[in-house]
């Protein structure tokens, strides 16, 4: 017999098995500890840590694909800079951090690589994902407490309302990442709600200044809702960074602490 020969699947059964492990899956989600908006650099990182520390976290992501800007480095030349220490967690996840010897601090890596390592180690630590899956509006109570956000599948959001009118569902959560990079969406839903002052957006770039604001002002920004990432910039105006993520996943490490903190005195 050859060893190769796949096994004879049945249409229907792929069909029905598909669907009740995803329903299935799906009922788990509609709460969580923590619901990590944007699967970027610094939202898969942060996911990640709060997985392995025991809390149940949701990664949801409006495109396809997960990763966001980091699969192609910068200009498309698919190399990216990681600053010190940064590197030391990607070694961890067993991607190659190539030293700049004239460039104290800096590291080169293939973002293929990295985001694909990322992706896994979400998963592996027991994050769960919804891709194709857009936030397009927050659950506020009690005098605007922040208790989740409201999704729509991506495809529906995009064709618009009055093309395909689907209403959206609510996922409910203890707190709300905002890792949505540029766009900041989750704060910027709060601004449109009246709850927080206007989002200006990230500055002109300077590199070594916006990394270091990025870490500085990582934290909670409105009650259960933090920032992490380039989020950070897009809400406090500091400048951008361009194709160096050292301090994406920093700030993605750093905003699980202090997540973790607030999560252990409730």
């Amino acid at each position: 017999m050859n060893k190769y020969k796949p096994a004879a699947l049945r249409e229907r059964d792929i069909t029905r098995q598909i669907a009740r492990e995803y329903y299935k899956e799906f009922d788990q989600l509609i709460e969580s500890d923590v619901i990590v908006v944007g699967a970027g650099p610094s939202g898969l990182i942060c996911a990640r840590d709060l997985a392995a520390m025991g809390f149940r976290t949701l990664i949801v992501e409006q495109a396809l694909a997960l990763g966001g800007g980091f699969w192609s480095g910068g200009y498309l030349m698919n190399k990216a800079a990681i600053c010190a220490p940064a590197n030391e967690m990607l070694e961890e996840l067993g991607v190659p951090c190539k030293q700049v010897k004239d460039c104290d601090g800096m590291y080169i890596v293939d973002p293929p690589h990295a985001t694909g390592a990322l992706i896994a180690a979400a998963y592996k630590a027991g994050a769960k994902i919804l891709n194709l899956t857009r936030v397009v509006d927050l659950i506020l109570r009690r005098d605007g407490v922040l208790e989740g956000v409201v999704v729509n599948n991506t495809t529906a959001e995009t064709a618009g309302h009055d093309v395909v009118h689907v209403d959206p569902i609510g996922l409910e959560s203890r707190i709300v990442v905002d890792a949505t990079g540029h766009d900041a969406v989750v704060v910027n839903l709060l601004h449109r709600r009246n709850l927080y002052r206007p989002v200006p957006g990230n500055g002109a770039m300077w590199v070594s200044r916006s990394e270091e604001q990025v870490l500085e002002q990582t934290g909670e920004v409105y009650p259960n809702c933090f920032v992490v990432g380039l989020a950070v910039a897009a809400v406090f105006g500091t400048p951008r960074m361009g194709p160096a993520f050292g301090s994406m996943l920093l700030s993605g490490r750093y905003g699980a602490e202090l997540i973790k903190k607030k999560l252990k005195q409730e």
